[in-house]
């Protein structure tokens, strides 16, 4: 018998065991616990601390007086998709067209919405080790077998085709990469893409390349998948305006797929959200069409904190990579010689600032902490040296 019975013998509906056994957000963790003290130092959340530009805001405002605000088309308004075609050929460099493309709720529901087209319960997909911990939150969700692929740092922590090669089996269905990565800041080169392609493709899997970060790239290091891929490759990529033009709260993102796929993503829509908000998508519009100078400056905004917080975490002994793109610096913490969400905690508690812990982005990230360059330099400064001093001070009391 199951533990909640009614009077009457008729069971209680209870929550089905995928959805109650799903991780948490290690990172939503340390974020409730750091808005509970007034006086922290915010370095734990991936969001832009730059406000949405006032034409993004203004089209919305004007598509809602003249009443956009009805129900738009499952894959989005055909003004963007057409409009987000042209950017991935302008500026991603590889050919889409407007039956190719299509509008999802963030970038987050694109990769939701994708997973669950390709994966049936019990099928396999290849994640990144360290990684945002939303996908493997999604491949649990849909009853699928996450094989993490390690990014470590003899490896420049970029994957490796002889990793793939020994993880994969007949029950592996696709392939996820990020780049510029979340929560590593580096940017697939060229000949790794292609590499990678060829891996996806001997091996019949579908390649998934999430790109939300694709015009956050600092030293003109970034490539598209999809420009280095083959027409008949079986290529998914995702895109956001969260990131690039400080949208997290309009919710807007957008996938390409071969013709085949997309139609059927758009059919798919329906039960899920139906469609996104329609001034969001005029919004979106906006922002892909009209001036990209906002985008250039604060590209240009995160690439100087990372110089600088580089310089500050180096001059207080902490090793962290050098991202090339989104806006995160990966730090070693390891001489602190405690588990990284302890550290995290204490950090708070005791130095009224928050990190992203290493492990909540896997099991290859404990020893390691996130740092977000979208926040303001000066608490970016004061962080790291509050950092840098706290990690030595719980190093020599290991000692």
């Amino acid at each position: 018998m199951r533990p909640q019975e009614s009077t009457t013998g008729n069971e209680l509906a209870l929550p089905s065991t995928i959805a109650s056994s799903m991780p948490v957000s290690r990172i939503r963790e340390v974020m409730d616990l750091a808005w509970e003290d007034p006086e922290a130092i915010h370095l734990e959340v991936g969001e832009p601390n730059f406000p949405t530009p006032s034409h993004i805001i203004e089209a919305a405002n004007e598509a809602s007086k003249a009443g956009h605000t009805r129900y738009a088309p499952n894959a989005g308004v055909p003004d963007l998709r057409e409009a987000l075609a042209d950017k991935v050929i302008r500026r991603n460099g590889y050919e889409a067209r407007q039956d190719q493309v299509v509008v999802t709720q963030g970038g987050i529901q694109a990769l939701y919405l994708v997973l669950r087209a390709l994966l049936e319960p019990g099928d396999e997909v290849l994640l990144p080790d360290p990684a945002w911990p939303n996908f493997r939150m999604i491949a649990h969700l849909l009853g699928a077998r996450v094989l993490p692929y390690p990014l470590l740092a003899e490896g420049d922590f970029l994957p490796r085709p002889e990793d793939l090669e020994r993880l994969v089996t007949p029950r592996t269905r696709a392939i996820l990469v990020n780049s510029p990565s979340n929560p590593l800041g580096t940017v697939l080169p060229r000949e790794l893409a292609q590499t990678l392609l060829d891996f996806a493709r001997s091996r019949g899997l579908w390649f998934i390349a999430d790109e939300v970060y694709d015009e956050l790239a600092f030293d003109d290091t970034f490539v598209s998948v999809g420009s280095v891929a083959d027409p008949d490759d079986r290529l998914v990529s995702v895109y956001s305006f969260s990131k690039v033009y400080a949208m997290t709260g309009w919710r807007v993102g957008y996938l390409v797929a071969p013709p085949d796929l997309a139609n059927l993503l758009t059919g798919m829509q329906e039960p899920i959200i139906s469609c996104v908000n329609t001034p969001a998508q005029m919004a979106a519009l906006a922002a892909v069409t009209g001036p990209q100078q906002v985008v250039r400056e604060m590209r240009d905004a995160y690439r100087e904190r990372r110089d600088e917080l580089l310089e500050v975490l180096d001059r207080g002994g902490l090793t962290s990579t050098r991202p090339s793109g989104a806006f995160y610096v990966w730090t070693d913490v390891s001489e602190a010689g405690v588990p990284s969400m302890e550290l995290a905690r204490s950090l708070i508690e005791h130095q009224h600032m928050a990190v992203a812990p290493g492990s909540a982005f896997g099991e290859l990230g404990e020893g390691y902490v996130r740092l977000s360059l979208a926040s303001s330099r000066e608490d970016l400064l004061e962080g790291a040296s509050r950092l840098a001093r706290f990690v030595h001070h719980l190093g020599e009391a290991q000692s």
